[in-house]
């Protein structure tokens, strides 16, 4: 038999040509994929390792958000869709475990197939996924999601797509990718592609911002909203992949609702008065002396640690270097060492939180802090030595202060400065050879309290330097616009980082995302080597290999002084009504940004 061959143009709008071709004989097809070795999840598991399949059904879980939501499209650049929505009501080809750094496994798709060099992937759709109106999920709308998401959706789906070569359907239920260039996570990040129905959106505008949800396939759909105030997801009853082995245990409970608040202390206060029902703590020093109030000393709220074995992340103030005052290394290094974290973090956590040291710092894929490249990661990194900042290949750590004064910090900067051509005039301001002053200003979203306080102690730490900087707060659409846009000068940026890192890490610092707007490379850089690195990590055959990638890229980012970094933690801090419970044996990933409520279920 013979089916579709659909082959993309080269143009704009990457339309297609028909044609017909005999399609080549398949290797076994399987019911989950690695990114190495094999799943460690045989095909008839009854669960995932980390969910409770005996878990009871039903009850609530009410989280509350500073800001609010414009959109209840959150596939697409325009608007503010709900945080969690994507995740609830719209389903993937295959789902992730977290009880493994990068594996995946049949959802939507009954099984998987690929070759040795992963230059195609084929999936094969289960027959009873539906949508939550009832109608069957076809590849007419997996191809049709991948195509619009890749085209009109939002830049992060974009660079996957440019590597697709042909898109075959081969069969009632099964549709084959094949790509022009080698990617091995390929096969993954498609398996992780949302999939939405087409028909819906037959005589719409995709990319426009609507308050009309994308029809999923999900375990929930959107309930009542008031945008500004708070949105409710409601469980599908007819949802049909509710005996799926890959869902037991999981999405247990009935609603799931988000409420939105002014800023993040008015959220806290609502927590306290029994308006939320979970809270989620990141002060170390306000999780030891801040929960004493009655409904935690009666045993009505508990409060629950989490721990994990995640990279640090980077969390911390960015510099745009699209902006003239931050295109050299030594003005960004000035910066980081005037940033006395040592008397800001004793400020905000009590001095309790260990420093972030690189992107992907506590973990087996980060750099030592200051120690050489050597071996494997040397190799790598030679071939662009004489661009790389110093410190990328020699070793390279952050400051530390005295917790005081800081002077020792910022002699150095000032020296530093003055190399770079900024010296400070008769005034004692900072000026450079035209006599220009070297301001910027903090871009924060309103009510952003621990980071308007950190931006104030900053600004008044640069006085020194002759450095005026200023504060500006904007709601929550208003960030999102400007960021997506560029339009700052430094703002607060958080990027998690995974134990499996991949495509996404071109979509943070590829230099394409230097002009093209909506991406995450929030810092402008642009970088040969950790492009390069991208590319390694992206194909390598081996654990080594890919962790040598990896320790190579977080040299690249963290010597290039992009961001001056905050602090992590190793332990996530929920607080919780005592109703809500999670399974006792946890995942490798610990607290991942779907835990909650992706297996809590509600328990009198």
């Amino acid at each position: 038999m013979k089916y579709q061959i659909f082959k993309k143009l080269r143009n704009a709008t990457a339309a297609f040509c028909l044609c017909t071709a005999a399609i080549p004989a398949l290797a076994a097809p399987e019911h989950g994929i690695a990114m190495y070795g094999t799943p460690a999840l045989p095909p008839d598991f009854v669960s995932l390792p980390y969910a409770n399949p005996d878990a009871p059904a039903g009850g609530r879980i009410v989280f509350g958000e500073s800001g609010s939501f414009d959109s209840l499209n959150p596939f697409i650049l325009k608007g503010r869709a709900p945080w969690g929505q994507a995740g609830l009501t719209v389903e993937t080809l295959l789902g992730r475990s977290y009880d493994e750094p990068f594996t995946l496994y049949g959802l939507l798709a009954e099984s998987v197939d690929t070759d040795e060099a992963r230059s195609f992937v084929e999936f094969t759709l289960r027959a009873q996924a539906r949508f939550s109106d009832g109608s069957p999920v076809t590849v007419a709308d997996v191809l049709w999601s991948f195509e619009t998401l890749g085209t009109i959706g939002h830049p992060r789906y974009i660079n996957a797509w440019q590597k697709i070569e042909t898109v075959e359907i081969t069969g009632p239920r099964s549709i084959r990718f094949t790509f022009n260039e080698a990617d091995r996570e390929l096969p993954l990040i498609l398996g992780l592609r949302p999939i939405l129905q087409k028909v819906q959106w037959a005589e719409k505008d995709f990319a426009a911002s609507t308050l009309e949800a994308p029809i999923g396939s999900g375990p929930y759909t959107v309930g009542g909203y008031e945008t500004g105030r708070f949105i409710s997801f409601v469980k599908n009853p007819d949802w049909w992949g509710k005996d799926l082995n890959f869902n037991k245990g999981r999405h247990n409970l009935d609603e799931v609702r988000y409420d939105f608040f002014g800023d993040g202390g008015v959220v806290f206060e609502a927590f306290k008065a029994g308006e939320i029902t979970s809270y989620r703590e990141t002060n170390a020093a306000k999780w030891a002396q801040q929960y004493d109030f009655p409904a935690v000393t009666a045993g009505e709220i508990v409060k629950s640690e989490i721990p994990h074995a995640r990279p640090s992340g980077i969390d911390g103030f960015v510099m745009n270097t699209r902006r003239p005052q931050f295109t050299d290394w030594r003005v960004r290094e000035a910066l980081i060492l005037a940033f006395n974290f040592e008397q800001i973090n004793t400020t905000i956590t009590g001095g309790t939180a260990p420093r972030i040291q690189s992107y992907f710092h506590n973990s087996v894929l980060g750099m030592e802090p200051g120690a050489p490249a050597s071996g494997p990661v040397l190799a790598l990194l030679g071939p662009y030595a004489a661009n790389l900042p110093p410190g990328t290949i020699e070793g390279y750590a952050l400051p530390v202060s005295d917790g005081g004064t800081n002077r020792k910090n910022i002699r150095a900067a000032k020296k530093l400065l003055e190399e770079a051509g900024w010296r400070a005039n008769e005034a004692g301001v900072l000026v450079n050879s035209q006599g220009s002053p070297f301001t910027f200003d903090i871009l924060l979203t309103n009510g952003a309290a621990e980071k308007i306080t950190i931006a104030n102690m900053y600004i008044e730490a640069l006085k020194p330097l002759g450095i005026n900087a200023t504060l500006t707060t904007v709601d929550s659409a208003q960030m999102t616009e400007r960021t997506s846009a560029y339009d700052f000068d430094m703002t607060h940026m958080i990027r998690n980082m995974s134990l499996s890192p991949g495509n996404e890490q071109t979509y943070y610092w590829g230099s394409a995302g230097v002009t093209v707007p909506g991406s995450r490379n929030l810092m402008g850089m642009h970088s040969p080597a950790a492009e390069a690195m991208i590319t390694t990590l992206l194909n390598a055959t081996s654990q080594e290999e890919f962790i040598a990638a990896t320790r190579a890229l977080d040299r690249v980012l963290t010597a290039g002084r992009y961001v001056i970094p905050f602090w992590y933690s190793e332990i996530s801090r929920l607080a919780h009504i005592k109703e809500l419970k999670f399974p006792e044996r946890l995942p490798v990933y610990g607290d991942w940004p779907g835990f909650q409520p992706d297996v809590w279920w509600y328990e009198e």
